[in-house]
This record gives C-alpha cells, structure tokens and sequence, in this order.
C-alpha cells in the first residue's frame, strides 16, 4: 500500500509498504477515504518528538471503510464507514471507564501521561497512522464511529481530532454567558477553539496570532476580534487595555511549544547557526540568546495566558508542549487564584455531541479545509503547510481510489 513515512526531520515520503494485518481479535483493517495533517504532525516533520523512528507512517485523522475485522470484534462490520479518534483507547481501564480517553492506560502503558496515539511516534505506543491507505485500528469496538448517513466525509474526518480538541479546549474554559475568550494560535485548533467557545455561551471572542492570512479567516469563519501581536508593543498590557483593566476571562493557549521563544526553537536556532557558520553566530552570543529568552519567559502563549487572564480567571492548554523545558511563572497562577486544565481531547466523549452539532450546521469542519491533495503528493503537502504558503489553513490528503467518495449514502427503504 502507499504511505507517508518519516525519513528524517523535514523529509517524509509517500512510498510502497506492507499491506496491516489483523494482529488481535479486537483489530479492524480500516481502508482510509480520507486523512488530513495536523499541526501536531508538524512537529513530528520538524524532528521536535522524541522516538519518531525511520519509517514510522505518520497520520492520526482519518476515515474509512471497514474492510476486515478481528473475531472478537462485534460493533463494527465489513462495508461500515467510519470515523477513527486519535485516541487509541482501551475502553476498560481507570481512566477509559472514567472517560479520559486520551490518557488510556493500557494503549500505552509505559508512559506516565499520555496514551496511545495513531502515527505519533513511539513515545505514545509506536502505532502506525493512518496517511495512508489501509490502517491497523486496535480495539475496534471501542474508537471507531459509524459515520452517520448523508454526512459529507470531509465533515466526518475531521471530529476524529481537531474538531474535538477545539471543542474541549473551551469545554475546560469553564466559559460563562458573556464571558471574554482569548484564544493563542488561529491553527485549525484555535480557529475551532474559538467557534466552540461561542456555543459555551461566550460574550466575545479574541484570537491573536502572527499570521495575517490566518487571521482573516478566523474573523470571517469563528467569527472573532484579531490580533496580530507582531504590531502590538506589550501583549499583556494590550488585553488588560481592551478589558476594562481586569484581562479576559478566559485564556487558551492553541499554540504550544513551537511557539516563538520557546526552549527548543532557540537551541534549533543555536545549532542552525553555529553549522552556517554565520558571523554573529558564536557559541557564547547564542547560548547566552537562549539564556536570556528563557529569563524572559520561553512558553509564549502560556506566559501571555497566565500574565494577561484576569485573577480568579481559567486556562485551557491544548497547545503540544511534549518534554521540553519551559519558564513559566507559576508564582502568578497561585497569586492570581488561576484555574489551569489541560489534556489531549476524549474524542469519544465528545463525538456525539459533535456529530449533532455538524448535523444542524452549527459547525462546518470542512470549510476550515483549504487544500486537497493525493495522498501520493504527500511531500509537498508538508511542505506547504509548514511553510504557512499558499493561505493553507488544513490540508487535506486523498488516497488513490477515493476521489469520488464524497459522502455516506443514505440507505433505501425497504420495499414491501
């Protein structure tokens, strides 16, 4: 089959593999119709996480149709189509029967935190994903959702990951009617994170990023107030300005550790120096960059979060921060009486409030999706995306044979 491979930081390829086999009664073979990257996936392709291996298939949003399952298998049959949570979950364990899905116990049991993820790497179970044509889906009963009849697949991919964590990265805002949400990061993530917060009754809504074709789009699509903080002199004091002096209420932070500022970027930048060789790039002048931008508070959208929320205000982390050391002024969160929740989003909680959602129209995933691409282009896809070129939001991969699935039929009446 073809699929995306990993071969070294800022290099994946499409390329021929070994077709998945059934390894367990619980498994189905899951021939995907469509996938999609993620901005998590970039920092797989940006050699941030620890344990991506050589050959490792990336992809953890995908959809599909049932071609073979295990014999233990009872909720799904061959032909069904279905959408595939990121989260591999076990159904049983502590935290599965306490709806913490994302944090599975037995997915990935020698991981302290997270559990097992499709395509993400061996720190989070070393499962294959699903860029590709066929997947391997353990515990099948238990992740995968029958996509309801008539749902275009474009809208169905989607709620498998970014749709969700959106939705609870405002769930865990704790957001009350009239409150004031500001969002870091206009990604797909935060571009979701902001829709959702105005169905938890939000009074207003802000996003900040850098990025001005990203900020166009989520003040037409969320719809939201913008800000380009590359044109704003002081963050904090800019949100405490605009919210009569007490900060917003609430504050997600949809950015995470690829953040400027963050730890890794500044020794990434350390390293590319030091091999250009360039003039102002000396060993001192650099490690002693990486100094000062740690003293100046390295995890930038938490430190803006924390610093600008008003005292006795809530915090929702989503952004991917993984093990990296950051400088976060967590005396301010005890002074300032903080609520902070974070966690990788319980898909399959949510899937059933989501689907209705997209079935009123109240959400329209696909509409965040601004390039489409075979799956056998899927080098360029990365690059494009990575680079933010071209006003790509979400892209979007299509693999062989499944151009024309647009989306589940809906059934003939029985003819008596």
């Amino acid at each position: 089959m073809l699929a995306t491979t990993y071969r070294r930081p800022y290099k994946v390829r499409a390329e021929q593999v070994p077709d998945p086999k059934i390894e367990h009664p619980h498994d189905a073979i899951v021939r995907v119709t469509r996938t999609c990257i993620c901005g998590s996936d970039l920092h797989l392709y940006h050699g941030l996480v620890p344990d991506t291996r050589v050959g490792t298939i990336f992809g953890h949003e995908f959809c599909g149709i049932v071609e073979q399952v295990g014999s233990s298998v009872q909720n799904l049959k061959v032909g069904d189509h279905v959408l595939v949570p990121f989260n591999i979950a076990c159904g049983s364990c502590y935290f599965c029967q306490r709806e913490l899905y994302g944090n599975c116990h037995n997915t990935n049991p020698e991981a302290t935190a997270v559990g097992g993820i499709f395509g993400y790497s061996h720190t989070t179970g070393g499962y294959h994903g699903g860029q590709a044509e066929y997947v391997r889906v353990p515990f099948a009963d238990i992740g995968p959702t029958k996509i309801p009849e008539g749902m275009h697949i474009e809208d169905a991919v989607l709620p498998t990951d970014v749709v969700p964590t959106g939705y609870q990265a405002a769930e865990m805002g704790d957001i009350k009617e009239g409150d004031t949400v500001v969002v870091f990061g206009a990604g797909p993530v935060g571009i979701l994170a902001a829709r959702c917060s105005w169905l938890m009754g939000a009074g207003r809504v802000i996003v900040v990023d850098h990025v001005d074709y990203r900020l166009d789009f989520v003040a037409k699509w969320a719809p939201a107030e913008t800000i380009n903080f590359k044109e704003i002199d002081d963050m904090v004091l800019h949100l405490k300005k605009i919210t009569d002096w007490l900060g917003p209420d609430v504050c997600i932070d949809a950015v995470g550790g690829e953040a400027d500022g963050s730890l890794w970027q500044s020794i990434t930048g350390v390293r590319m120096k030091l091999q250009a060789g360039e003039a102002d790039g000396s060993l001192w002048q650099s490690i002693t960059g990486v100094r000062m931008k740690l003293q100046a508070g390295a995890a930038t959208a938490a430190q803006w979060a924390i610093n600008s929320v008003r005292k006795g205000g809530n915090i929702s982390l989503v952004g991917v921060y993984g093990p990296t050391v950051n400088a976060v002024p967590l005396g301010n969160v005890v002074n300032k009486g903080l609520t902070i929740r974070a966690n990788q989003a319980s898909v399959k909680r949510h899937l059933p409030r989501l689907i209705e959602h997209v079935m009123a129209g109240r959400i329209k995933p696909r509409e965040i999706i601004t390039h489409r691409v075979p799956l056998e282009d899927v080098e360029e896809a990365y690059n494009i995306f990575s680079g933010k070129k071209e006003g790509c939001i979400k892209p979007l991969l299509i693999p062989p044979g499944t151009a024309d699935i647009a989306e589940v039929p809906v059934a003939s009446p029985h003819v008596h």
